[in-house]
């Protein structure tokens, strides 16, 4: 079950979809072990972590790092109350913007 906002205009489609996963990556680092792993598989650091927050792609990652184990897609989705199917349509909505500039 997707919510209504994930039916409205592509505007808040992808409003949304980036909300989440900058909840998501919030959610990650409020566990040193998760986020250090996040950091290591990025290649980032803590210094240009703000930086690439603002990339569609990075939001996809963020996302991707989520997906990768449902575990933490569980436990995210308990933390923000919402259905763990909601970050996996998060996700196909930021690959969009970034999949129509290569096209």
């Amino acid at each position: 079950m997707i919510n209504e906002t994930y039916r409205s205009g592509s505007d808040d489609l992808e409003q949304t979809a980036a909300g989440l996963a900058i909840e998501a990556l919030s959610f990650i680092s409020t566990d040193r072990i998760l986020f250090n792993r996040f950091l290591r598989l990025t290649g980032l650091e803590l210094e240009n972590l703000r930086q690439a927050a603002g990339e569609p792609a990075f939001l996809a990652g963020i996302l991707d790092f989520v997906l990768s184990d449902e575990k933490i897609v569980m436990d995210l989705a308990a933390h923000l109350e919402v259905p763990a199917v909601r970050i996996a349509a998060a996700r196909r909505v930021l690959a969009l913007p970034y999949a129509e500039s290569y096209s």
